[in-house]
């Protein structure tokens, strides 16, 4: 978890910035660099989940944007930010098919603390 914590404050000052909201992180993000997205039609909670790799000062940096549905049968979905580990992505492809929720909570939710920018599942 230090580890995690050392390189989240690497990211912050690498994007020149301590105050970064989640919302300004996540539009960083997605401005240095292009996303992989995994769609999830059959599933009630998660619309899409879009992973990018980031380069920044000679680091390499893990991102999963998780779009939530409000219910299950809009078409409408809120975004959070994760910081995740080199190989969430490939866990989370080979697993969201059987189901987008169950890899959700094994292989991102896990990750939620590290930028404290997940919703509240209480």
């Amino acid at each position: 978890m230090k580890l995690i914590l050392t390189v989240f404050t690497l990211l912050c000052l690498s994007l020149n910035s301590l105050s970064q909201t989640c919302d300004e992180l996540m539009e960083t993000v997605k401005s240095k660099s292009f996303g992989t997205t995994y769609t999830s039609y059959t599933s009630t909670a998660i619309s899409k989940v879009t992973f990018y790799t980031v380069y920044l000062d000679y680091s390499l940096y893990y991102f999963a944007i998780v779009c939530f549905k409000p219910n299950e049968y809009s078409y409408d979905c809120s975004e959070y930010i994760y910081q995740v580990a080199s190989n969430t992505q490939t866990n989370y492809a080979m697993n969201y098919m059987e189901s987008a929720g169950e890899a959700f909570w094994d292989y991102i939710q896990p990750y939620a603390d590290v930028l404290e920018c997940s919703p509240s599942f209480e």
